[in-house]
Formats: structure tokens, C-alpha cells, sequence
């Protein structure tokens, strides 16, 4: 299953991590310079529930943490267990 929300369709993104060394100009030094910079993947924070989708069924989705708190989706009831 791919890292991808069901509803907002929210995926891992790739950016930069800079290092960098010295003080800043703004703090009183001479300056900072770069001396790294490598790929990082920012992942979205997913979670698997079961909802109940647009026909009644019941299904198991990734769905990031944005949308489970803004409550955008019913969520399915748990089942009872036998005695």
C-alpha cells in the first residue's frame, strides 16, 4: 500500500537538509557557510482506520492525522465480540 492519504492525497515530498557551520552575520560573525547538503523525504503521518465509504462499506484506508482530528469521514463501528 502506498504512503498516500485517502482523502487529501498527501505523500512523502523530497527536500534539503543544509549544514552549516560559523556564527551569523546577524549575531555578530563573520558569516555561516554550507558545507553539506543531502536529500531528506518528509513523510506525511498516516494512519490505518476503518471507515465506512460512499456505498456502506466498511474498508481499511491510510488516512493522514489532519483529516482523523477535522472528523471528514465516518468512521466504521467496532465489532462486538462473541461471548
Amino acid at each position: 500500500m502506498a504512503q498516500v492519504c485517502y482523502y487529501s492525497g498527501k505523500k512523502p515530498h523530497v527536500g534539503n537538509r543544509v549544514v552549516r557551520r560559523g556564527k551569523a552575520k546577524r549575531e555578530g560573525g563573520i558569516g555561516q557557510n554550507v558545507t553539506g547538503i543531502t536529500k531528506r523525504r518528509v513523510k506525511p503521518n498516516l494512519q490505518r482506520i476503518r471507515i465506512v465509504d460512499e456505498n456502506g462499506v466498511v474498508r481499511r484506508v491510510r488516512v493522514c492525522a489532519r483529516y482523523i482530528k477535522a472528523g471528514k469521514f465516518m468512521k466504521a463501528a467496532r465489532a462486538r465480540k462473541s461471548a
